[in-house]
């Protein structure tokens, strides 16, 4: 696997002409990385979020609004601020106000990823990101799961992380400040991309990229300024660390494919570990 100098992939979702034909009713924004696409869509009461019959898991999270999730011959109800994972098969999200909701799948949802507003990027797809490779199935089986995010707000830490076979979010509590700039995080990771999907705020993503034996293909360190709703894809082995800024509450939801290791094995971070074991020989 390439070291690579490519640059991130963002999608200024709040700049971008609203994607309508693909849930009717809503408004509906896409962006993607190698492994996973995101997916967020706008609508009234009522507006129905439909897959036909989706190959693997994906994840909702509500912000502003409740939604009524099937799936199967199962309906939940997932209240605002919550996150649910749907089994594979056919799906439906009913809006239970007016409202905006997440949703998170994997590259396999191949008609989501062609309709991505970096699709570009990813043509062909980057040799820097380890293929997705799922884990085992949850236990109990495949079925609809909802989690009150204010069930798992931790001390000492910002960090809600959950795991499905082929995902992991971490739906960090707002910031209601900015950022302090003297503890920063700056990190990069080897093999899998970083998607950073604001949902609320303003975030400056800073960037320095590695550099190569080839001169040439040197990168500038990168500030990218982002408003809410927006999306930046981080390669592979680029240094990032992100801020927000100005009066709003910042709210961050960081997105991998397939679940990170070294995350599943931080004992209790993982909120629903339990229900979502570790391939055999890393746990």
């Amino acid at each position: 696997m390439t070291v690579s100098t490519r640059p991130a992939s963002g999608c200024w979702h709040h700049r971008e002409t609203p994607l309508t034909d693909v849930d009717p009713g809503a408004k509906t924004w896409i962006a993607r990385g190698a492994n996973f696409v995101t997916v967020v869509s706008e609508g009234a009461a009522g507006a129905v979020l439909s897959r036909a019959d989706n190959p693997d898991e994906y994840m909702i999270i509500t912000h502003q609004v409740g939604v009524n999730v099937t799936a199967g011959d199962e309906t939940i109800t997932v209240e605002p601020d919550s996150l649910a994972i749907v089994p594979p098969g056919a799906s439906s999200v009913t809006l239970a106000g007016d409202g905006a909701i997440v949703r998170i799948f994997s590259h396999r949802a191949e008609d989501l990823a062609a309709r991505a507003g970096n699709a570009r990027d990813y043509t062909p797809r980057p040799d820097d990101v380890a293929p997705l490779v799922p884990w085992p199935d949850p236990v109990g089986g495949f079925k609809l799961r909802t989690y009150r995010l204010a069930d798992h707000v931790r001390e000492g830490t910002n960090m809600r992380v959950f795991r499905s076979t082929n995902l992991m979010v971490n739906v960090m509590t707002p910031r209601n400040v900015p950022r302090d700039t003297s503890a920063l995080t700056p990190h990069s990771h080897t093999d899998f991309e970083q998607g950073s999907l604001a949902i609320g705020g303003s975030y400056i993503h800073h960037l320095r990229y590695p550099w190569t034996k080839d001169m040439a293909a040197w990168r500038e360190d990168e500030a990218v300024e982002m408003d809410s709703p927006s999306v930046l894809v981080i390669p592979p082995n680029v240094i990032h660390t992100s801020r927000n800024i100005g009066t709003d509450p910042g709210r961050l939801i960081d997105v991998f494919a397939p679940p990170r290791v070294d995350f599943s094995k931080r004992e209790g971070l993982v909120a629903n570990a339990d229900e979502y074991p570790m391939p055999e020989g890393l746990a």
